[in-house]
C-alpha cells in the first residue's frame, strides 16, 4: 500500500508475534496457544461479527471441530490472571523506575439482550438522554489499564485486565458479584503487588472518575499507590487535624469551602500552568487546598485540585466549539520532609487528569472496531473469559503499535488529501495489520473518466483490495 511502508508493515508484525510469543506462558499446552494465536488474528481481519463461527470462517476452517475452539473460553485452557501478569511485565520496559506508572480504573458495560447470560443484569443504559434515563441488559465491568507516556500530548490506555463487577441480582456466573468500586480496588492491589516482585519502589498513580470517590476505596487505596479521583462540587470536606491536636471526639478541623465554593473565587490564590493537551498548549488556572480530609477517613490526608474550565475550538475547516466544565479532584497526600505535600508537581498532575479520557476512547474502539462483547459464550466462566480475551487481544494489537511507532509518529494517510496527523489513529494501525497480513498491494485507480468497457476483471479485482484494504470498521 503507497500509505503504509513494508518496512514497517513487517515491523508491526514482528512486534505482534514477539508479544503473542511473551503470554506463552498463560497456556497450558501448545496447540491451544496456537489456536488463540489464530483467533488473534482472525479478529484483525475478520469482516463481520466477531463470533468464534465467524472468527472461523474467516479462517477457512469450515470442515474441522469447532468445539475445541469454544473449549478454549469455556475451560481452564488459559489463566487470565497470567495473561495480564504477561502483559504488565511487557509494559515495563516502556516506563523508567523513576517515573510514575500510570494506571486507571472505569465501568464501562458490555450490552446483551438475553435474560437468562450469566453475569447479565438490568443496568442504567448510558445511551439515553439525561432527562429520560432508561435501563438495559448488560454485563458489567471494570477496565484496568496502564497509560503510555504523554508524547506531544497525547497518551494511550492500554488495558491490563477486564475485571467482572456483577451486581447481586445478576445472573449466576463464575465470578462472584461485587461493586464497581471494590473491582477497582482489587485490580489497583494486583498493580502494586505485581509491582513489588520487580520494582518495590516504583510509584504509581491512580486515575479515577467520581463513580469512585467513595470512603470505603479511600480507606482502601494500597501504600504507595497515589489515587486521583474526581469529586463532587458539593463534596464535604474538613481541615486535616494531626492526631497530637485530636481532643476527645474531635477528629476533624474546621469545615472547608466545598469545590463548588472554590470554583466561584477564581481571583484570588489561584495559579496557572501551561499544559500540553494533544498538540495544543491550553492554559490552566488551578488551585490547591490541603491537606482535607472527608468525614469519616479522618487517618487519610487528601489535597483538593480544582481546575478551571476551558472554552476552545477545533478543526481547521470544520471548526467546532468546545466546552470544558471545571473540575474537582482528590489525590493522595504524601509526607515528605515533616509536612503533607502533593505527590507530584501540579502541572504534571494536570496533564494526567486530562489524559483519564482516553479510556473512553479505548471504550469505543473495543466494541465498535474489535467487536468485543460479539463472542456468543453461554457458559458461566467463558461469557466472562470470551470478553477479557477480546480486550487482551486488543491491548497486544495496540502495544504493538506503540512499539513500532511510538506516538508522535507513524505512517503517512491514506489519501493524500489527508494531512499528517500528531498521532497515528486506530483506523490506521488495522488497515496496517491488515495490509501486512493480506500482502494488499498498493492503491490503483479503478474508475477512468474515459468511456470504455468498464468494469473489466482486473479493475473488479482491484476494486476490491481498495476496499479491504481501506476499510476502518469492516
Amino acid at each position: 500500500m503507497n500509505s503504509i511502508s513494508e518496512s514497517a508493515s513487517s515491523v508491526l508484525l514482528a512486534e505482534f508475534g514477539g508479544l503473542m510469543q511473551a503470554h506463552r506462558p498463560a497456556f497450558g499446552q501448545e496447540r491451544c496457544f496456537r489456536r488463540m494465536t489464530a483467533l488473534a488474528v482472525a479478529m484483525v481481519v475478520c469482516c463481520g461479527r466477531r463470533t468464534v463461527t465467524q472468527l472461523l470462517l474467516t479462517l477457512g476452517l469450515t470442515d474441522t471441530d469447532w468445539s475445541a475452539m469454544y473449549r478454549l473460553f469455556s475451560r481452564a485452557r488459559f489463566d487470565e490472571a497470567k495473561l495480564a501478569s504477561c502483559l504488565f511485565g511487557e509494559t515495563l520496559r516502556h516506563v523508567g523506575e523513576e517515573e510514575f506508572y500510570v494506571i486507571g480504573t472505569d465501568g464501562t458495560q458490555i450490552p446483551r439482550s438475553s435474560r437468562r447470560m450469566p453475569g447479565t443484569s438490568w443496568l442504567r443504559c448510558p445511551r439515553t438522554p439525561v432527562f429520560g434515563r432508561g435501563i438495559h441488559r448488560a454485563q458489567r465491568f471494570v477496565h484496568g489499564c496502564w497509560f503510555t507516556s504523554i508524547e506531544n500530548g497525547y497518551a494511550r490506555a492500554i488495558p491490563l485486565r477486564f475485571l467482572p463487577a456483577f451486581p447481586e441480582k445478576a445472573v449466576k456466573a463464575a465470578a462472584a458479584s461485587c461493586k464497581e468500586w471494590e473491582a477497582a480496588v482489587d485490580f489497583v492491589r494486583w498493580v502494586r503487588r505485581a509491582m513489588d516482585e520487580v520494582r518495590p519502589g516504583q510509584r504509581i498513580l491512580w486515575l479515577a472518575d467520581g463513580s469512585y470517590d467513595t470512603l470505603e476505596l479511600w480507606k482502601a487505596v494500597p501504600e504507595g499507590v497515589v489515587a486521583a479521583i474526581r469529586t463532587a462540587t458539593n463534596r464535604v470536606l474538613h481541615a486535616y487535624l494531626p492526631p497530637a491536636e485530636r481532643r476527645g471526639r474531635r477528629k476533624y478541623g474546621e469545615r472547608m469551602p466545598t469545590p463548588g465554593e472554590w470554583m466561584q473565587q477564581w481571583r484570588k490564590g489561584t495559579k496557572v500552568a501551561d499544559v500540553l493537551v494533544r498538540g495544543v498548549t491550553r492554559r490552566l488556572r488551578y488551585r490547591i487546598v490541603g491537606p482535607v480530609v472527608r468525614k469519616g477517613v479522618a487517618d487519610v490526608p487528601l489535597f483538593l485540585v480544582v481546575v478551571s474550565g476551558q472554552s476552545y475550538q477545533t478543526g481547521k475547516v470544520r471548526i467546532r466549539d468546545k466546552q470544558r466544565r471545571a473540575a474537582a479532584y482528590l489525590v493522595s497526600a504524601q509526607w515528605r520532609d515533616g509536612q503533607w505535600v502533593l505527590p507530584l508537581p501540579p502541572a504534571l498532575l494536570l496533564a494526567w487528569l486530562w489524559q483519564r479520557w482516553e479510556m473512553e476512547v479505548a471504550h469505543r474502539e473495543m466494541k465498535s472496531s474489535l467487536g468485543v462483547g460479539e463472542q456468543q459464550c453461554w457458559n458461566p466462566r467463558s461469557a466472562i473469559v470470551s470478553v477479557q480475551w477480546s480486550v487482551w487481544v486488543y491491548a497486544v494489537l495496540v502495544l504493538a503499535g506503540y512499539r513500532t511507532w511510538h506516538l508522535s509518529s507513524g505512517p503517512a494517510p491514506v489519501a493524500g488529501w489527508s494531512p499528517q496527523p500528531r498521532r497515528w489513529s486506530f483506523n490506521t494501525l488495522w488497515r496496517a495489520y491488515r495490509a501486512e497480513l493480506w500482502n494488499l498491494p498498493p492503491y490503483r485507480a479503478t474508475w477512468n473518466p474515459i468511456p470504455g468497457n468498464w468494469p473489466d476483471s482486473t479493475d473488479r479485482i482491484n476494486l476490491l483490495w481498495n476496499s479491504l484494504g481501506g476499510a476502518a470498521r469492516a
